[in-house]
């Protein structure tokens, strides 16, 4: 099976997946707020993103090599311009939010009651509007005021610490991890209140704050220092006392083992040629390989690298034993699991003749999701937003323009 190539419905309605027939008014720039519409756009909401007339969005220049995170992030979005720094920008954000079911925003706390759109006048025009905040504190705190990058938050939230190799700094994980889960928060969370103004007709705000996305994400950390006094470290590739689970050396490159569990071991002890090693005191028992992590490596090192890294592979897939490459985007590209379940899809696009992204997801198996258009162009959907959805004609849209306002 070809991996999927998305039909050229630049601009449709969204007529598929489960949140079809929801509006949701995108405020946001950059990723910790467009990642959360880009999430409600894939499972078929309108999702309308506001940026500013003649500026847009700085990730429309985001990209290594070329832009092309914008056609990702703001995929299946309708695109507008509006000034929201003006009296009338912020008259017609009023009227679209009567007509909508949630508001995106991931700008500083305070900047909507600055703009006279706080979330009681909102209220007042739709109960039922549910407003999703992102931010880097949240909305409320000493620390709400402050700015607040995705960065800061992994930091504050003990993302950092931990990661990377221990005799380095703390690394970052090579993704926007933090701006990520507080996305993804505030679109469960979104989700969470949708349900809520199913049984009361309720709005609600929904606050998501990154470093408690990332806090999140924590694991036992905190009450491992609490109640045992350990305080987690960096560790580089390995599970500090969970054995075997690392990055081996093949001879093409390294794969990756996960054999730590008494039965999956033995399986990889006789996969090696050394069936003995798997009830050898030293490493028969999870504490017994946690103990000797580094020699029991060092062992497993040695015979991978004697072989391919599809010799080592086939062999262990066949054993049960959970192993696998370590995958780039090249990778990604040929494998056949990818291309089964249509992980990745080829995009139209007017510049990009080859934009290939991840598809949605979740999977839902009654109401899916699917990447409809990459992107859309600065302003694309203001006739479509302002004639269709407010009535605005000609002559009103016009005397907007020529105002700046949109």
């Amino acid at each position: 099976m070809a991996v999927q190539d998305a039909s050229p419905t630049r601009g449709a309605s969204p007529t598929c997946g489960a949140l079809a027939g929801l509006r949701s008014i995108e405020m946001g720039q950059l990723i910790a707020g467009p990642f959360c519409g880009q999430l409600m756009a894939d499972h078929g909401a309108e999702v309308i993103k506001i940026e500013l007339p003649g500026e847009g969005d700085p990730m429309r220049t985001w990209g290594q090599g070329k832009p092309v995170w914008f056609p990702v992030i703001a995929r299946n979005k309708k695109c507008i311009t509006l000034n929201l720094r003006t009296p009338k920008g912020q008259k017609v954000l009023r009227e679209l939010l009567e007509k909508s079911d949630f508001l995106v925003e991931n700008f500083r706390p305070g900047t909507l009651e600055k703009w006279d759109l706080g979330y009681e006048k909102l209220r007042a025009a739709n109960r039922g509007l549910i407003v999703v905040r992102v931010s880097g504190y949240g909305q409320t705190g000493p620390y709400s005021s402050r700015a607040g990058y995705g960065s800061i938050g992994e930091a504050m939230g003990g993302m950092r610490y931990l990661a990377g190799d221990p005799t380095t700094p703390p690394s970052r994980v090579g993704l926007s991890i933090g701006d990520a889960l507080a996305a993804t928060y505030a679109c469960l969370g979104a989700m969470m209140a949708l349900h809520h103004r199913h049984v009361t007709g309720e709005g609600q705000i929904v606050d998501s704050a990154i470093y408690e996305a990332v806090l999140a994400m924590m694991e036992s950390t905190v009450p491992e220092y609490t109640e045992a006094g350990v305080i987690r470290e960096r560790t580089g590739s390995i599970l500090p006392k969970i054995a075997p689970s690392n990055v081996y050396k093949t001879l093409d490159g390294q794969i990756l083992i996960g054999a730590n569990q008494d039965s999956v071991w033995k399986r990889l002890a006789e996969s090696m040629g050394r069936p003995e090693l798997g009830t050898d005191p030293r490493y028969a028992s999870h504490l017994a390989r946690g103990e000797n992590q580094a020699e029991l490596d060092a062992l497993i090192d040695q015979w991978t690298s004697g072989f391919d890294s599809a010799q080592v592979l086939q062999l262990l897939h066949a054993s049960g034993v959970p192993a696998g490459k370590i995958y780039r985007a090249p990778d990604m590209l040929e494998d056949e699991q990818f291309k089964a379940r249509e992980a990745l899809v080829k995009v139209p696009h007017p510049t990009f003749q080859n934009l290939w992204m991840a598809n949605v997801f979740p999977k839902l198996s009654a109401t899916p999701g699917a990447v409809r258009w990459a992107g859309p162009a600065l302003g694309e959907h203001n006739e479509e937003i302002f004639g269709g959805v407010l009535g605005y004609d000609s002559a009103t849209m016009a005397a907007l323009r020529a105002e700046g306002v949109i």
